[in-house]
């Protein structure tokens, strides 16, 4: 006996949590002869559909619409809402001769990449701080059995051994925001070479001290990497502006102090663009709907 299928609402939770991008389509009006009444939903993601809307041409055209907005122009999700009209007579040729809107609200998932280098203690308090924001987290260690039981209960984490500290960087999404903190300078150095020849990378975090980096500066350098890509290199990281515009960071060098210090750096850089002033449906498109 196979298993109930997932409805909308158990599957609306999945997929936030899980950070899937998907759509939310709910029927607002009906008028005549129609297959659903109005608060009737599915959600809908690029390959798979929850629960229905009464089937036919007019859902089918109701995902066709989603999926056209998860795809985005450029491959990306449209996030934000549409309002889609049909007449089931006349643009879904269906015979019941009724009208629905449906609302479709289009959520990105994870917009934001972590790629986490290092699964010691600052990288495992970091892990556990960032859970909650909604990132997707790629943790890398070259070690073998050094991630914790609980990361592989997480949603949006994936742990990868990383043998090859190379190849490893050459495997993250564009525009991932990386940290580096691994058990070894060698390895360390390695990444952060790597990372800056990638070029796409959002952010660049590095574990250490100033003489640390002033080491790394100089041998980065000497592999070709010019000032304006070290510049974009934060050694030490979790620092905060001081007085006179100092770079301190407090005296508390535990991991768990240490890690919050360099979440808390990170949350400016990964803000969303300032959203503008006018969002959701266009109001004349509700007067007229009402």
């Amino acid at each position: 006996m196979s298993a109930r299928p997932e409805c909308w609402h158990a599957a609306l939770h999945r997929l936030q949590q899980e950070g899937v991008p998907h759509a939310l389509a709910t029927q607002v009006t009906s008028a005549g002869s129609t297959p659903r009444e109005p608060g009737a939903r599915m959600v809908i993601t690029t390959d798979a559909v929850y629960d229905t809307l009464g089937g036919g041409t007019f859902e089918w055209q109701t995902i066709a619409a989603a999926r056209q907005r998860l795809a985005g122009d450029d491959g990306q999700p449209q996030p934000g809402i549409s309002l889609e009209a049909f007449s089931l007579g006349g643009r879904s040729g269906q015979c019941c001769g009724g009208f629905v809107n449906v609302l479709i609200e289009v959520f990105p998932g994870s917009t934001t990449t972590l790629a986490l280098f290092g699964a010691g203690h600052v990288g495992s308090e970091i892990a556990r701080l960032v859970e909650p924001l909604g990132w997707q987290l790629l943790w890398h260690d070259s070690r073998e059995g050094v991630f914790p039981d609980w990361a592989s209960h997480q949603a949006r984490l994936a742990c990868r051994p990383a043998p090859d500290p190379e190849a490893a960087v050459g495997a993250l999404p564009p525009g991932a925001h990386c940290l580096v903190m691994t058990h070894d300078h060698a390895e360390d150095r390695a990444l952060v070479d790597a990372l800056l020849r990638r070029g796409d990378c959002a952010s660049i975090g590095l574990i250490g001290s100033r003489s640390k980096w002033a080491s790394f500066r100089s041998r980065l350098r000497d592999a070709g990497h010019d000032e304006a890509a070290l510049a974009r290199v934060r050694c030490p990281m979790g620092m905060m502006a001081g007085p006179e515009g100092s770079q301190q960071r407090g005296g508390d060098k535990r991991p768990y102090a240490i890690a919050l210090a360099t979440v808390a750096e990170l949350l400016p850089l990964v803000a969303d663009n300032e959203r503008p002033d006018q969002r959701g449906l266009d109001s004349a498109e509700l007067r007229a709907l009402f």
